[in-house]
């Protein structure tokens, strides 16, 4: 059989482990790396936020673990909706599917609006509409050509993000130890700034604000297990790309967390635009910027083009479900759900129109979802793979059958569903995260309501015609 596979309506599997990697890399590291890290030094202190994004990578840990576990067992394109439809119940299922969906078309709207914006530097005056237009387009025909093809744009999309962010690892690190003199001469900070106001300045309560933030910048990993219905050898790629994608995410944010804490005192790091912009012209180096300035739109542009990916496989998965339209779960000779990547983009411009109609109101309940979306994905992976096991073990299956299986059972899966809520429940308590509640749990209900009233009975009738069919082949 053709390893890209031969049936009708069905996803090929052409991404390598390389793709894989990126393709969560692309989701992870975006704006919010880039822009907001001064934001979480300012408030948590030095150690406070490196202890902020240590705690958000472990709990990103205990999620990808029970997702490897999940997804090698049984990839497919639809990851954790797919695992909760089948293990926790078909209306969880359906309602984390859309939110899901919906969480990441309304992000690709705004990374698109904030690339636009981000071009204004290199043409002020020109209209943020058209580049808005113009990065849909190309993303767009990334996503339309093949799945190996967005999976090697993001590749390239990612790599520079990482390029850039161990450049700045580096020059940074040798600048605070005065391996780099810093412009203007002034004398290397050395370990300074970490204890001139305390480890955690502002007390050590204000760590389970920041810890919110943290913990919603590494959300983009949980790409992999949806990529995992078109990846190659996914017994090999997925633990492989699962592991790489975990520690070097970990080393990434920690050591830029640290270098930029170790140059920027924390008064100064909340109230400036971006920290590595600082960085890079406090060393010198010409055009800092700039070069950021198109880091920051390559970030985005990677964000926007995983989102799109994500979002419309999400969709199909939802319709090969029978949880929508027969018509999104169809895809093209080329092996592209081409009317779930149509409608997520119809969405998703949508939703940039709300944000010029109705900034105030329909285009900050959007946001929210879109907050919610991932971290309610993240509860899914953990509470399926610990009913998943369960039922393996009831079966009669072993847990040294598994080909990929998350160790300490149940104590870590476990663990990591309650942190996981916490971090849920805790949105309660930001002000500014509330509204990601008042407009997710509204949302969901709807969900469920949806399930019961519509979609239980089509599945149901859908399930009787096809035991019909059965049994009149059987009688011929």
């Amino acid at each position: 059989m053709n390893p890209e596979y031969s049936q009708n309506n069905e996803l090929k599997r052409t991404m390598k482990s390389r793709h894989l990697f990126m393709i969560s890399l692309g989701g992870v590291i975006g704006t919010g790396f880039f822009l907001s890290t001064g934001y979480t030094i300012n408030q948590a202190g030095p150690a406070g936020a490196i202890l902020s994004y240590l705690v958000g990578g472990f709990i990103m840990f205990l999620t990808m673990l029970c997702l490897g576990e999940l997804s090698v067992a049984m990839p497919v394109s639809g990851s954790f909706q797919t695992y909760t439809t089948k293990f926790i119940g078909p209306a969880t299922g359906f309602t984390v599917g859309w939110l899901y969906w919906l969480g990441w078309a309304v992000t690709v709207a705004v990374e698109f609006l904030s690339a636009g914006q981000l071009m204004q530097r290199w043409f002020p005056g020109s209209p943020v509409w058209i580049w808005c237009a113009l990065f849909a387009a190309v993303l767009f025909a990334l996503n339309a050509l093949s799945a190996k093809a967005f999976g090697e744009a993001e590749f390239w999309f990612a790599s520079i993000k990482v390029f850039a962010i161990i450049m700045f690892i580096i020059l940074g690190g040798a600048a605070m130890f005065g391996f780099i003199e810093m412009k203007g001469g002034q004398p290397a900070p050395m370990l300074g700034n970490f204890f001139k106001d305390g480890l955690f300045p502002n007390g050590f309560a204000i760590l389970l604000v920041t810890m919110i933030s943290v913990n919603f910048s590494f959300q983009g990993t949980e790409l992999i297990g949806i990529a995992a219905g078109e990846s190659e050898n996914p017994e090999k790629t997925i633990p492989r790309s699962i592991r790489q994608t975990v520690w070097r995410t970990l080393f990434f944010f920690v050591l830029a967390i640290f270098v930029l804490a170790g140059l920027i005192p924390w008064k100064k790091a909340g109230v400036i635009n971006s920290p590595f912009v600082v960085v890079f012209d406090s060393m010198g180096i010409p055009y800092a910027a700039d070069i950021m300035n198109f880091v920051i739109l390559t970030a985005l542009l990677s964000v926007a083009n995983s989102g799109m990916y994500a979002a419309s496989r999400m969709l199909f998965s939802l319709a090969k479900e029978g949880m929508a339209s027969p018509l999104l779960g169809k895809v093209n000779r080329k092996g592209i759900p081409m009317n779930s990547l149509l409608l997520t983009l119809g969405v998703a411009c949508l939703s940039l129109l709300s944000s010029v109609v109705t900034p105030g109101t329909v285009y900050v309940w959007l946001l929210s979802l879109a907050g919610l979306g991932a971290q309610v994905g993240w509860i899914s992976i953990t509470a399926s793979q610990l009913m998943f096991r369960r039922k393996f073990l009831r079966q009669g299956g072993r847990a040294e059958d598994l080909k990929f299986k998350t160790p300490f059972y149940p104590l870590l899966p476990l663990l990591g569903l309650i942190l996981n809520s916490i971090v849920m429940i805790s949105l309660a308590f930001d002000a500014e995260q509330r509204m990601a509640l008042y407009c997710g749990i509204p949302f969901m209900l709807a969900c469920y309501i949806i399930y019961f009233i519509k979609i239980k009975k089509q599945q149901t009738k859908i399930e009787v015609e096809l035991q019909l069919k059965t049994k009149k082949q059987m009688i011929v």
